[in-house]
């Protein structure tokens, strides 16, 4: 069963989002596979002190995203294969980078220097 013992409110993002981002990050990572379960929405909106429909709407999200499975009256699953994981991977990382690159730019760093400073941060 995937552990939520480490999920921290991160931001100010809606908390249905940073679960589902948890989520995908634990994909991402090689944490999370196929057909492990989610913890049950009771349980969850329980641990993590929010309303159940909260839970239900991130489930609802990645159910239509085709990450999990859901059936009433039973558990949710992880469902996924070699190529769903490499395309959350490539999402996350696509946005993580979109966001940096969107930044330097604001702040006026140059293509050279940013590149500079990401090979830099690569070798700690």
């Amino acid at each position: 069963m995937i552990s939520f013992e480490d999920f921290l409110m991160e931001d100010d993002s809606p908390i249905y989002l940073q679960i589902i981002r948890y989520i995908k990050r634990g994909i991402a990572a090689g944490n999370i596979r196929h057909q492990e379960e989610l913890p049950s929405r009771r349980v969850l909106s329980a641990f993590l002190g929010v309303n159940p429909n909260t839970i239900q709407k991130a489930y609802r999200v990645l159910e239509e995203e085709g990450l999990i499975s859901s059936h009433s009256g039973a558990k949710s699953c992880i469902e996924l294969d070699e190529a769903k994981a490499r395309k959350v991977r490539r999402q996350l990382l696509e946005g993580d980078t979109g966001d940096w690159i969107r930044s330097m730019k604001q702040m006026g760093v140059s293509r050279q220097e940013a590149i500079g400073m990401m090979e830099q941060m690569w070798d700690l």
